[in-house]
């Protein structure tokens, strides 16, 4: 549970379109306005753990979780390592105006980073976690509630702390904890689900 909510965080928290456009709006005065497209970022995520929930615990059988396991492990290796070492220019969109419920929905729905977020978590932690049925959709709504306040703080933060937050420095340790987290999470899903299952010391 903990890797879960550790990667959610790190996953979901990191600079990235969604987030920047966030701060860029608090940055330019608009974080009040800007709440549609806050709820309409969370809201997709709703759609994308719920679609992956269901269809996770439908089609992805036990057997097959240390294989995607792996693949996750992988994955969140090669995202810490990118998100460690990636610049983050936040002065390339300050024309960026789009702050409606629907942008924000239609924004994440075509966001690769958030179908790659939510995969692992609703086909790797939701059956590990024996998180099923409606505790789907529990799981779901707070995990996507979580990813809702993502832009939210950045934008807020963007808003209140602007002559901080413009620091290159700022930005770049927060990517290398997050990277840190991230690599961790990878560690404890490898050793948790394909470690300890290898050895027959865990069973799914």
């Amino acid at each position: 549970m903990l890797e879960m909510l550790l990667y959610s965080i790190g996953i979901m928290y990191t600079p990235g379109p969604i987030n920047l456009l966030g701060l860029n709006l608090g940055l330019n005065g608009k974080f009040k306005d800007s709440i549609g497209y806050f709820v309409g970022v969370g809201t997709a995520m709703v759609i994308f753990f719920l679609v992956f929930g269901y269809t996770g615990e439908q089609v992805i059988k036990k057997e097959y979780l240390i294989y995607i396991s792996v693949i996750g492990s992988v994955y969140i290796c090669y995202l810490a390592i990118k998100i460690m070492k990636s610049h983050v220019d936040i002065d390339g969109n300050k024309e960026v105006k789009l702050f409606s419920f629907k942008e924000g929905l239609l924004m994440q729905l075509m966001n690769p980073k958030g179908i790659l977020a939510t995969l692992p978590v609703a086909t790797i932690n939701f059956p590990a976690n024996n998180i099923n049925g409606i505790g789907i959709l529990i799981a779901s709504v707070l995990l996507a509630t979580l990813a809702g306040f993502a832009p939210t703080s950045y934008s807020f933060i963007g808003q209140n702390f602007s002559n901080f937050i413009k620091q290159e420095k700022v930005l770049r340790i927060f990517n290398i904890i997050m990277g840190v987290m991230l690599l961790y999470v990878a560690f404890t899903i490898f050793y948790d689900h394909v470690y300890l299952v290898l050895r027959g010391i865990s069973e799914y």
